[in-house]
């Protein structure tokens, strides 16, 4: 190879450098921070360099090659104590850090190389001669494989130190000289391929590893991410609640607001799942612009969000509660349908509530049952006393599940009789528990945590067994009324239990009369329909219980197949009877007297209540001035006696 084709040679590898230093800002870094890497390799290598270049002075005893071999030890000075600066400094720009080395590895390299060329023009002593063309050229070859990251600074230095040697070399003219300049530019040609080659090995290295690193970053991302929202998913609520945690600065407060999106589910079931989504990106948009700027969202559960934020006080707290649940119930409008969806939200502090993440948690959870029993749209901060009615509910459900299975439970029948002959219609069943240790337990007690944790539908199925085969020994004229959960109701096959219950006591479907309330239609239209319909295809009535206390609705008499009315005892021997409840009741008999629907008045409990209710319509009543709650036992002697009394009043 000529000396032409090693300069065409050199500006083809200028071109690759040029090209493949295009390198993204983070693979750039660290090709740059490998220059700093074991900066002791650097020190050992400077030292030769500089040892040998003292000893080239003295043998040759030469001045002027001392005083370079001086500079040139200054030089490797300030190089080492940059080099182990630098190579913990995380601070300094990756374009100083290149710059600064470059300088340093520049300046050594041509000290070393000139000293090693000076050894040949001032003729010192072969073994002299020897050393430095070694140290020079070797110095030069051997950076290029610990530099190789940065090629323009690995090639530079082999350039700086060889070819001030080259230029002595050929100066000096002899055949000798001529092929040593000629052997250390094809060792240039050489080492150039070897350190391009070593280059893109690091950098396709690096490269890789940056990529993996991430699509790591995405691949968790997107495992923390709910995809409907775009806020954090539960996994992802973890891991934030548990850094936020551990930062919470001293004198702050960290609050956690629990939402819940109430009657959520109709939505999803009367206009579909994609608007649903749509609804859940709107209410997620709607707290990003409520809650401060920093805050954690995530989206915990199908219609739950989880927000998490700093406060500096419980007031500056209540002013975002307020905010939040004004912005997220607003009306919004999707597809030109105008939808209205309420929210409950529960609120704990840390650390005033708890000084862990499952206690913030909890104590949230508890603060949003009690903001959900309050109402729709209201929101409540916890406090101690929710702990303590948990820790009750959670007795009475697990002493619940267990009273089934010890016969604990009773059922007690409450007449309701026809205010024309004075005879027993039908008996109301009741459950009474009678608790071994604590004894009777009202209905109050356990029913609402029945209808929390679930077993409403165990107990409810229960009852209806149990009235059932109290009724199958009743005169089939006497029917059995059974009071049904709207938790009952939405459970899997709760129409298929019933029927199940009925079929294997033997009564007939008929002489069940189950009893809703209005609060019912008002959570899932739709399943109680289907319920109410299935039911009474096989010939099971319903009565509309506690008439005129909720939101009544002339719509669902006209919807439902109901065969009875009962009034609310309110409207009877409440505090407030009088005339304008007079007129109501009136007006509610006069109605079910035109669409053949009976009137129940309940809470009947002295003879002008009786006298009254009577007068204004009612076909039937109910109260204690009839009987209070009976076992099965008396149920059936008061049945006898009536029989008793028809018999003498035929005789």
């Amino acid at each position: 190879m000529g000396l032409s084709n090693a300069i065409q040679l050199g500006r083809r590898i200028r071109v690759r450098i040029a090209h493949r230093e295009a390198l993204g800002a983070p693979v750039r870094r660290a090709l740059v921070r490998s220059l700093y890497t074991q900066p002791l390799s650097l020190v050992i290598g400077v030292l030769t360099g500089v040892f040998s270049a003292a000893v080239a002075g003295i043998v040759s005893d030469n001045a002027a090659l001392l005083a370079m071999a001086g500079l040139l030890g200054l030089i490797a000075a300030v190089r080492v104590v940059f080099a182990f600066r630098l190579s913990a400094e995380t601070g300094v720009s990756t374009r100083a850090l290149e710059w600064v080395y470059a300088a340093g590895a520049f300046a050594y390299s041509a000290q070393l190389g000139l000293i090693a060329a000076m050894t040949m023009f001032y003729n010192c002593p072969a073994a002299v001669q020897g050393m430095m063309l070694v140290n020079g050229v070797g110095y030069g070859c051997g950076v290029c494989a610990r530099n190789a990251g940065r090629p323009a600074i690995a090639l530079g230095q082999l350039s700086l130190s060889a070819l001030p040697v080259v230029t002595v070399a050929l100066w000096s003219g002899s055949p000798a000289s001529l092929a040593l300049a000629i052997s250390i530019v094809l060792l240039l040609g050489g080492m150039a391929s070897i350190v391009i080659n070593l280059f893109a090995t690091l950098r396709h290295a690096i490269g890789a590893a940056e990529t993996s690193a991430q699509l790591a970053d995405k691949m968790q991302h997107l495992a923390r991410t709910d995809i409907v929202t775009g806020l954090a998913n539960r996994a992802g609520l973890n891991h934030a609640v548990a850094e936020r945690v551990a930062e919470l600065p001293e004198g702050r407060i960290l609050a956690l607001f629990w939402i819940d999106l109430d009657r959520f589910k109709e939505v999803n079931d009367l206009l579909g799942h994609p608007v649903g989504d749509r609804v859940l990106a709107q209410v997620a948009q709607r707290l990003r612009e409520s809650v401060p700027d920093g805050s954690t969202l995530a989206r915990f559960g199908g219609d739950e969000f989880i927000a998490l934020f700093e406060v500096d006080s419980r007031a500056e707290c209540e002013r975002v509660a307020a905010r939040v649940l004004e912005n997220v119930t607003r009306p919004m409008r999707i597809d030109d349908e105008r939808l209205e969806v309420p929210a409950s939200m529960g609120i704990a502090l840390m650390p005033e509530d708890a000084s862990d993440v499952d206690g913030l948690m909890q104590g949230a959870d508890l603060a949003l049952y009690q903001a959900k029993v309050g109402g729709k749209n209201h929101s409540r901060f916890f406090d101690k006393s929710m702990s303590r009615n948990l820790a009750r509910r959670r007795e009475i459900e697990a002493e619940l599940r267990a009273a089934i299975q010890r016969d604990e439970l009773s059922i007690f029948f409450q007449p309701i009789v026809d205010l024309e002959t004075g005879r027993i219609r039908t008996f109301e069943a009741l459950v009474r528990w009678f608790h071994p240790q604590k004894g009777e337990l009202k209905p109050d007690e356990f029913i609402p945590v029945a209808e929390e944790t679930g077993a409403i539908v165990t107990l409810g199925n229960w009852i209806t067994a149990q009235a059932a085969r109290a009724a199958i020994h009743w005169p089939d004229d006497v029917t059995i009324a059974v009071n049904l959960s709207s938790v009952q109701i939405r459970a899997p096959g709760a129409a298929l239990g019933i029927l199940s219950a009925l079929r294997e006591a033997g009564l007939h479907p008929s002489r069940l009369e189950l009893e809703v309330t209005e609060s019912l239609f008002l959570e899932d239209n739709h399943a109680t329909a289907n319920f109410i319909h299935e039911l009474s295809a096989a010939g099971v009535r319903f009565a509309l219980d506690d008439f005129g206390t909720g939101y009544s609705s002339l719509g669902y008499i006209n919807s439902f197949p109901f065969t009875k009315i009962k009034v609310d005892r309110s409207f009877v021997s409440g505090p407030n009877v009088g005339r304008k409840t007079d007129a109501i009741i009136r007006a509610v008999a006069e109605m079910g007297a035109r669409l053949d629907i009976e009137i129940v008045a309940e809470g009947i409990e002295t003879p002008d209540q009786l006298a009254a209710v009577r007068a204004a319509g009612c076909s039937l009543g109910q109260g204690y001035y009839f009987s209070r709650a009976v076992p099965d036992y008396l149920a059936a002697m008061l049945l006898a006696q009536e029989c008793d009394q028809g018999r003498r009043a035929t005789v």
